[in-house]
Parts: C-alpha cells; structure tokens; sequence
C-alpha cells in the first residue's frame, strides 16, 4: 500500500518507519506570499513511482526533494533538558531541499517527502498531488486547497542580516576571489539570500575578522583596493562600488561594514593587504595592535573616505558599523580603547554590536545593542534607540534558533516574538560558513553539518553549495515564514491597532508572546489562520 499524506512545513519527515505527525488539508495566505506544504509518503511496495501536482487558477508552484544531512552535534550538553529538540543524538534529519529535476522518487518503507513552495493570486485553489506506480496507475493522490486573501502581504520592515561568507564561496568552489566565477555564484548567493528575507549584507570592504584562529588568516576578500606609500595610503573604491551596484539591483537596502578590531577582545588589527613598492603584502593583522599609531592613522585616512563614499552612493544613511564582536566584561577596557580611536572619524554614523550584558550598554560603551535571546529577560525596560536582536549556537534552551535537530516550530516562532517586542533588526552569524571553527579547515557541508563538531548542526549555514550555486534548507523557508508572520501582523495593526493585533494573536496561540518559550506548529497555524482571516473580514467590509 502507498500511504500519502499532506503536511505543514512546520513538519519534519524524518527517514524512519512510522509517521504519525498531523495532517493537513487547507493552508491560508495574503496576496503575494509565498507559503510551502509537504508530501509525505511511504509504500510498503518497493520502487520507482512518478509524481505530478496540479493546481487550478494562478499559481506558481516549486517541487524540492526533501533530503536527508547528516548531523553528528545535534546540541550541546546545556541542552540536554531541553525537552523541545526532535532528539539529541546524532543522526539523519531533513533539511536540504533540492529543486527537482526528474518526476520520479524511489518510494520504499522510509518515510520521504516531497516539498512545494506555492504562490497564487486571491481565491481558493484546489491543489492536488498524485503519485503513479510503474504500470501508470494511481498508487495515490491528495489534496489541498490554498486560500489568498485580497489583502497584500506589505513590504518587510525589519531588517535582517544573516553574515555572508565571500571567501567560503571561493574555497568551496575553486576559484579566485572576485574572479568573473566568483561574482557570478555570489551574485547568485546574494539573490538567495535576499529572496528569503535579508536585506543588510555584510559587505567585505576588508577581510572580516571573524572566526578567524589567532595568529591566523582566512583568505582575503577585500574590496577596498589599496596603494601604500610610507604613512600615506591610496583608496580605489571601484570594486566596492561595483558590489553595492550589485547588491543595491538585487534589492537590498541595508549595507554592513566589516568589524574595525579582532573578534572577542579588540586587541588587534584585522588582515588588511595593500600594494607597496615590492607588490601586495599584508600590512595590518594580528601582529599589530588594536592601539598602534599606525593603525589609527590608517582609519584616520580611510573612514572618512569610506563615508564620503557611501554618502555618494546614498546608502550612508542606510549604513552599520562595527567595533568589535561580543563586548564583555573581561574585554570591556579594551573594547573601549578601541572605539575611541574609530568613533572619531565615524560621526553620525550607526554602530551596532552583539551584546549580552546590559551594564555595558547603560555605561554607554555600545551604541545600538544587538541583544543575545538568552539574554533578553534582562533588558526589559531599557529604552533602546533600536531594538535588535541575535542568536547563535549558546541558544539553545527554550528559546527560538534555527539548529537541525530543534523541529521548525522553533525557527518560526521568533516572528510573533519580534513583532510584539517591536523589533528593529535581527542578525544571524552564518548564511554559508563552510569552515571549521576558527576557520582553521575547509569542509563539504553535505557531510560536516556541524562544523567538525564546534557548533549543533544548522548554526553555520542555511543554504548548502549546489553545483551552480546555493540550495535552499527547508530552514531557509521556514525563517521566511516567520518573517512573513511578522508582516502579516504589522498588516493587522495598521487596521485594528497594536493591542488588538497582539490579543488576537495571543488567543490563537492560547499563551502569552515572549522570547522565553516557543510556540508548537499547531499553535503557530492557528495563529496565522487568525490573523488571514481577521485581515480578509476587514477587506471584505471595506468592498462592500
């Protein structure tokens, strides 16, 4: 017998002989977003069996096969009372999808899935999914119908920023940094990467110094070309502009500059590489420190021409910057001594920074704090100038992250927390990090989805390197969704205020909205058909 079910993208479909997950058979939307189901299957008929979906009315369908990664650190051992993991052992688990190129599955006694992406224009549209076996006869077919509102889904908001590694693209793909090959997979690297939510990148106007083994190097992706001539230096900003020419026609509005100091203590240059006399050579680094004169009469030269050229671009306004990452207690002077010589040449310019310990926002050492999840319960009722907000692998208790053994309730629910907590910004260390820890090796993320055992599967990267480009994980999708939720309720609060908004989406979740806990898949569905359906009862009012 072949078993076919229809799921939510909330489910995962792990490779084992039983399924008892819930089914659905109707999904709701807004104009304009895109929203994704799942076919799960199984037979106890071994072999090879095609697959067709059709829909009526106006839509746009994307067929993924769901498959299966490897996680060998699926959490770290704070984790382990962490009730709300799929498991805590290694294993295999869904995740990368991969556009599918052939209408035929090998179908056996695992459970497998098939993933659809689907957008459609207002109405009701019928979507069926039918499998056939060999001899062309229906082994199974279901159906599920996709009601869109009238009411468009309206512009993001927030914005987000996942960092973008430039050098992983080249090392994993064999070719040299901003060669014609390397523009062309980053272009298409930035379009995925915009096309699920961000809209900030992290621009390599230098080597980012991030992850990066003390004493060490990771290759250089420096954008800012420079010529060095005793204590004086000449900029060449073309192929800077070139990427915010490019960045700027995929979409986003957002640019992020690199860190001025070392990760985790701002007691040292990061790898900065100009031509001299004798050719190209690395001039600043890990060898000389974060308060050397020559550094600071380097950024006495090159800050103010960096802004005078963003200005000129007009994207100063839209700008970050960084000191350092992580301020703490244990580096605070040194982080102090190293915005002081930054801030100088950084006037009416943004600075953000992760940050976990409000007293080091209240002595006035950050400007606009990028706050850790774990850490949120202790800044309430701190007025901020933005409100950001971060994770990575330490959350990973109770709270939302995106990690491969959590289930995708986990990475959705941070939608509904940010829009109750007016979120500002969101960041993410790694949209495609394909280094080990510290960047000291290489890896095929296929198979080292953890990068070698220093973070739980899933913190490093969201999308994995295809042949011709990235593939999306059914991550990626899910954190879209959550983005979309988020939008979804500025929508309704621009119709019934604020309040209103978060009491109907608090009664369809049946608890309050906090960043402490996650929300299940069911709690997060209702809300969402709430939200549809308070939004398309307004719409239809006003038509008549």
């Amino acid at each position: 017998m072949f078993q076919l079910k229809t799921v939510s993208s909330l489910e995962k479909i792990l490779p084992k002989l039983e399924y008892n997950g819930e089914e659905i058979c109707s999904m709701s939307a807004l104009n304009g977003e895109w929203v994704s189901f799942q076919a799960a299957f199984s037979t106890d008929t071994p072999g090879q069996y095609t697959f067709s979906v059709e829909s009526d009315g106006d839509t746009v369908i994307k067929t993924f096969f769901t498959e299966n990664v490897p996680v060998g650190l699926a959490a770290f051992p704070a984790a382990l009372e962490d009730n709300g993991y799929i498991s805590h052992e290694p294993g295999l688990f869904p995740d990368l999808l991969v556009p599918c190129d052939r209408d035929w599955v090998q179908a056996n006694g695992i459970w497998q899935s098939l993933w659809f992406r689907v957008s459609a224009a207002p109405g009701d549209h019928k979507i069926k999914v039918t499998f056939r076996d060999s001899d062309g006869n229906t082994a199974a077919e279901a159906v599920i119908t996709l009601t869109v509102s009238q009411a468009s889904l309206p512009e993001q908001e927030l914005i987000f920023t996942q960092w973008f590694h430039c050098d992983c693209i080249a090392t994993y793909y064999k070719c040299p940094v901003f060669s014609e090959r390397h523009w062309e997979l980053t272009e298409k690297f930035l379009e995925a990467a915009h096309s699920a939510g961000m809209n900030m990148i992290l621009t390599p106007v230098f080597t980012p110094p991030l992850d990066t083994a003390v004493g060490g190097e990771r290759p250089t992706v420096q954008l800012l070309k420079i010529k060095q001539n005793g204590d004086l230096y000449d900029f060449d900003f073309s192929l800077l502009e070139r990427w915010v020419r490019l960045c700027l026609k995929i979409g986003y509005k957002y640019f992020e500059m690199p860190h001025l100091f070392t990760q985790w203590d701002a007691k040292a240059s990061p790898k900065i590489v100009a031509a001299a006399e004798e050719g190209e050579k690395r001039i600043f680094g890990w060898d000389v420190s974060a308060d050397s004169k020559e550094y600071e009469n380097f950024l006495s030269q090159m800050l103010p021409k960096l802004c005078a050229f963003l200005k000129q671009q007009g994207i100063d306004k839209q700008t970050y910057f960084h000191i350092s990452d992580e301020p703490n207690n244990e580096n605070i002077e040194s982080y102090k001594a190293a915005k002081a010589v930054a801030v100088k040449y950084l006037k009416d310019c943004k600075i953000i920074e992760a940050v976990s310990d409000p007293q080091i926002y209240k002595k006035g050492y950050t400007d606009i704090p990028v706050i850790d999840l774990c850490a949120m319960k202790n800044w309430k009722g701190i007025e901020l100038p933005e409100r950001w907000c971060y994770y990575c692998c330490s959350d990973a208790v109770d709270v939302s992250n995106r990690l491969i053994a959590m289930p995708s309730s986990r990475n959705r629910s941070i939608g509904v927390q940010m829009f109750k907590h007016r979120t500002d910004g969101f960041l993410q260390w790694g949209f495609n990090f394909y280094y080990s820890y510290c960047s000291r090796l290489e890896l095929d993320p296929f198979f080292r989805t953890d990068a070698y055992g220093a973070f739980p599967s899933g913190d490093a990267f969201s999308v994995y390197p295809g042949n011709n480009g990235p593939l999306p994980s059914l991550r990626l999708f899910v954190f879209k969704d959550a983005l979309q939720d988020m939008r979804a309720l500025k929508l309704l609060e621009s119709l019934v205020g604020y309040d209103e908004a978060i009491k109907l989406a608090e009664d369809a979740l049946g608890e309050e909205i906090s960043f402490e806990h996650c929300f299940t898949a069911d709690a997060l569905i209702r809300m969402r058909d709430a939200i549809n359906g308070k939004i398309t009862e307004i719409f239809s009012g006003c038509d008549k």
